[in-house]
């Protein structure tokens, strides 16, 4: 008997020690657990004599029960401290602010913004939206869109080449979105509208000008397009994307090998103050490139020049985007800088629309 109540003093101390559930559950295997303590001295009960188990049954089962009431009760207390310490830990200041919801903490990039600003602007005017791959065949980067094979103008497209293939041909990141021009003219009759926003590359990198960078293209092909169509859209679409009443344009002579004639195209504006504004004063700024589809472009896009023809333009997305909006270094747009983001980008549910306004 003196050695259980050893045992019992032993076993209850443990249990009075132990500072969490995981130890006292420690000490409750090895008490009752198969092979504890107490489970051991049971198992000895089947070879003592009648008078020796009617003296240490009764011990040794209440020495268990008092053991499993003594868990029971120090379980207790240990969940209500675990729960006073949560408490005391997680407890939550009601006068903070109120975080904002991931829709609201949130912001769209400017140029996804712009994009989505320029898809609303062209499908009011009837436009579908085309994309093509960002790796491309010499064919339809350059060839098909009347750039000959060693022609000069080649050379103004700093190109990212990949090695060549064993028959030659080298693979490359397209400079520029007109390939999509060819592979919807092979894939779709005229009439044609569509525009084409896309990232294109090019070797080169400063502040206005990144190796990665954003292109709008726009192709219109019908048999009575002309100059005074292009000139139309060009306009109702800079008035719409700088959200100004009028704007005067001017359209100058230029060289596109893909175009005949070609033209540069100049949008008042005035640099009087500490940003630029759209629409008003005397100044000028060349905003984007276009002309009428050359009669070669037509034929490598499987159409006959003399009974349709088009027009094109060309627009750079990230600087447009950078024109509207303020920002003075491309290269931020691609620094994943958050703060960046946060001051200049749009709430998610604010959806560029003609009739809410464009830019919220």
């Amino acid at each position: 008997m003196t050695d259980l109540n050893t045992l019992e003093t032993e076993i209850l101390a443990a249990i009075g020690a132990a500072g969490d559930e995981a130890a006292l559950d420690a000490v409750r295997v090895g008490a009752l657990g198969k092979k504890g303590s107490i489970s051991e001295r049971m198992k000895t009960l089947g070879g003592m004599s009648a008078e020796e188990r009617q003296v240490m049954g009764p011990a040794l089962n209440g020495l268990k029960n008092a053991v499993g009431d003594a868990i029971a009760a120090r379980k207790q207390v240990l969940k209500r401290a675990a729960i006073e310490q949560r408490l005391a830990t997680e407890k939550v200041d009601v006068t903070l602010p109120v975080r904002l919801s991931p829709a609201e903490a949130g912001r769209i990039h400017p140029i996804s913004q712009v994009v989505d600003e320029i898809t609303a602007i062209f499908s009011d005017m009837g436009f579908s939206i085309a994309e093509g791959p960002d790796i491309e065949t010499d064919y339809y980067n350059f060839t098909a869109l009347n750039f000959p094979e060693g022609h000069p103008a080649r050379e103004m497209h700093d190109t990212f080449f990949f090695n060549e293939k064993e028959d030659g041909e080298r693979m490359l990141l397209r400079t520029h979105t007109s390939p999509v021009q060819i592979r919807t003219m092979e894939a779709q009759k005229p009439p044609i509208r569509i525009v084409i926003p896309g990232k294109t590359y090019r070797c080169d990198s400063d502040a206005t000008h990144s190796p990665m960078f954003h292109q709008l293209e726009g192709l219109v092909v019908d048999k009575a397009a002309n100059v005074a169509n292009m000139k139309w859209v060009l306009e109702e679409f800079c008035k719409a994307f700088f959200e100004v009443p009028s704007l005067n344009m001017r359209f100058r002579p230029s060289f596109f090998p893909f175009t005949e004639p070609s033209l540069e195209v100049d949008i008042q504006c005035d640099r009087s103050g500490s940003e630029v504004k759209f629409g008003e004063g005397s100044d000028w700024m060349e905003i984007l490139g276009c002309g009428m589809v050359h009669p070669n472009v037509l034929r490598s896009g499987g159409l006959d020049p003399d009974e349709y023809q088009g027009f094109a333009w060309g627009i750079g997305i990230d600087r447009i985007a950078m024109l509207k909006y303020g920002m003075p270094d491309l290269r931020a747009f691609f620094d994943a800088d958050a703060r960046w983001i946060s001051h200049y980008g749009f709430r998610p549910l604010d959806l560029p629309t003609l009739f809410g306004g464009l830019s919220g």
